[in-house]
């Protein structure tokens, strides 16, 4: 397993409840002044409580200047990735360049089928997600018409435009076999998350991602290493989780993943009655010493 193989990059995430707009805006607010880099938002569509993602991600670029945004991670089956090239190349050029796409093989399918999405084995959502990569692809790289003719996505003289206002990165949200080895060959980047992949099990699926990168004839760097993490910073005591703590637990411990595991992006989760009070703690307090021991 080598190191973190670019510099440290570190994101928040927020939810994106219609009644948590305030909310949402807060940890925005302390993630562009505190000098965090990115900002991911779940895209769970048929969720009666959320806003849509998309949207949310225009109205908080369009109220910053600096941070990075993705979805963690966009809903192919709800989401024709031709279309999604469009509204991908359109926030980047509206933002300067500060969108990046991730992309997940559909979640809850049975939940994404109330809203009209085609239902698709386990295999056929990563085949539809494989021909979803190409088009995209396609879409951003500067060709005038693109025609694609596959099993789950057929597009006939598709004009596609604008251009993307830098070269937008896919990652991949990933945990099976098989995912791992497509986010290897295909993909910018890996973005699993804590609650469904442990960190005694990450180094494993990170070898995995790695060693489908060199199959395919590329360098293993190209692979961004992200993770969602979870926890509570405290003025105490370890708590339960992996990451509950004070802060030097918290930069021993991210320190030691990036070393360890090769997770080069590390996107919090925060957690209890004041997040925004956390995503402050963590990027004036974490995040600049984990950035040091990394050196």
């Amino acid at each position: 397993m080598s190191p973190s193989r670019r510099p440290l990059e570190f994101g928040v995430s927020v939810l994106p409840t219609s009644d948590g707009v305030d909310a949402a805006r807060r940890i925005v607010r302390a993630a562009e002044e505190g000098g965090i880099d990115l900002v991911g938002i779940q895209d769970h569509p048929y969720q009666a409580r959320f806003l849509d993602t998309w949207f949310l991600i225009a109205t908080l670029l369009a109220e910053t200047r600096r941070l990075r945004f993705f979805p963690n991670v966009a809903n192919l089956p709800l989401r024709h990735p031709a279309m999604m090239a469009k509204q991908a190349a359109t926030l980047d050029v509206l933002s300067g360049g500060r969108f990046e796409l991730g992309l997940g093989a559909g979640a809850s399918s049975d939940r994404a089928a109330t809203m009209g999405a085609a239902r698709r084995s386990v295999g056929e959502s990563v085949d539809a997600l494989i021909e979803a990569v190409e088009i995209l692809r396609r879409a951003w790289s500067g060709e005038e018409e693109v025609t694609f003719e596959g099993r789950h996505y057929r597009i006939e003289g598709f004009q596609p435009g604008p251009l993307p206002a830098h070269r937008i990165e896919i990652w991949l949200g990933a945990y099976k076999p098989r995912m791992l080895r497509v986010t290897g060959r295909l993909a910018d980047g890996w973005i699993p998350s804590m609650g469904y992949l442990p960190p005694d099990e990450l180094g494993a699926r990170s070898n995995a991602v790695d060693e489908a990168a060199r199959e395919a004839g590329r360098d293993p760097a190209e692979v961004r290493h992200a993770y969602n993490v979870s926890g509570a910073i405290t003025d105490g005591e370890r708590g339960d989780g992996p990451l509950d703590g004070p802060t030097e637990h918290w930069v021993e411990t991210l320190s030691g993943w990036a070393e360890r595991l090769a997770v080069d992006t590390f996107v919090l989760w925060p957690s209890g009655d004041d997040p925004a009070g956390q995503v402050e703690r963590f990027a004036r307090d974490v995040v600049p010493a984990v950035r040091r021991a990394a050196q």
